[in-house]
Parts: structure tokens; C-alpha cells; sequence
């Protein structure tokens, strides 16, 4: 039900509050990742970060990779995807945001890397090709979708076989949220 009847109220949340949000915020201790990899990010990309753990690790990638960074915000998980590809490898970033994109492109820029793209784009209908990525990666995002299947769909989609996902999100464990709250598009903007 929340799949029709919210989808443009949630993705309209989800643009006010990440739009409203000041570029002089302070940094978040960004716990999940290495200081290794956080040396490698642009000072105000970690100030940026939202995300809930560390895929681009976990994910194992290998020079010369494609990857897609669903959701990709500000850049940080695409920067890293970036970096561990090499240059022989390409990092395609995916977010709703206008905003967001020219941030990220601007942190990339930063970062010198020129193996990176960010485009515009709903994660439930990917502007990518079939079978053009190696990886998927997404951090924190799914979980903002009211079409976590079709998210999925895409995801398998965009891969060429053999490809992976690795993905890092919020869950409920047992209990699920009462009803009131599940309808509530708020609930969803993250």
C-alpha cells in the first residue's frame, strides 16, 4: 500500500530534509570506517556522511571494477569505491538529488579522482544500462525506498552476471512499527 500512495510524499521529504540541512554542520565520528580511508576523503565529504556502516570494504572490490553507489550522497562511499577500483576501475554514483550529485562531484574533484560520476536518479529505476556494473553498493538507503524489491530488481538488473551487492541499512529485527507510524510519510524521510 505505502508503494503508490506515498512514493512522491516520501521522495518529497526525503529532498526537503536533506536539502534544508547547513554545509557547516559539524563532522560525525564516523566510526565504521578505517582512518586510513577517512585520510582519503575531503574534509567537508566526511562532515556529510549518513551512512550506516562501511560497504565499500566489506564489498571486496578489485582494480579495474565498476561500481554503482546507490543513493550515493555526498560522495564518501564512492570517493572510497574510487579509490580501491584504480584508475582502470569506474565508481557511477545514483542519488535523488540534484543537490547531492553536485556535492559529491565537487568532494570527487576534490578527492582528484577522475573515475567517478554521479548522476541523478531514482534508485528504483536506475539511468544505467543492463548489465554494467560488477558491484552494487548502497549505504543507509534502501531503507528510504517504499519499493525495497524494485530496488532490488535494479540492482540485479544493472549487474553483470556474477556481479555482487553488498548493502548496509537500517532493519526491524521482530517486532514491526505499528501501523500508524508505518503510514506515516515522515517515517520514511530518514
Amino acid at each position: 500500500m505505502t508503494d503508490l500512495m506515498f512514493k512522491s510524499e516520501i521522495q518529497d521529504l526525503i529532498r526537503d530534509t536533506y536539502r534544508h540541512l547547513s554545509d557547516d554542520r559539524p563532522a560525525r565520528l564516523l566510526q565504521t570506517y578505517r582512518d586510513e580511508d577517512l585520510a582519503l576523503l575531503p574534509g567537508e565529504a566526511v562532515a556529510w556522511s549518513f551512512g550506516t556502516d562501511d560497504p565499500v570494504s566489506a564489498a571486496e572490490l578489485q582494480p579495474g571494477e565498476h561500481v554503482v553507489d546507490l543513493g550515493c550522497g555526498a560522495g564518501i562511499d564512492a570517493i572510497l569505491a574510487a579509490h580501491r577500483v584504480g584508475p582502470e576501475g569506474q565508481v557511477t554514483g545514483v542519488d535523488l538529488l540534484p543537490e547531492m550529485c553536485r556535492r559529491a562531484r565537487r568532494h570527487a574533484a576534490a578527492a582528484g579522482l577522475p573515475n567517478v560520476t554521479f548522476v541523478e536518479g531514482e534508485i528504483e529505476a536506475l539511468p544505467l544500462p543492463d548489465a554494467s556494473a560488477d558491484v552494487v553498493v548502497s549505504n543507509g538507503v534502501i531503507s528510504l525506498s517504499a519499493r525495497k524489491a524494485r530496488v532490488f530488481r535494479e540492482a540485479l538488473r544493472v549487474l553483470r552476471p556474477g556481479g555482487r551487492i553488498c548493502v548496509s541499512d537500517m532493519t526491524l529485527e521482530e517486532e514491526q512499527l505499528p501501523q500508524e507510524v508505518m503510514l506515516h510519510p515522515a517515517a520514511w524521510a530518514g
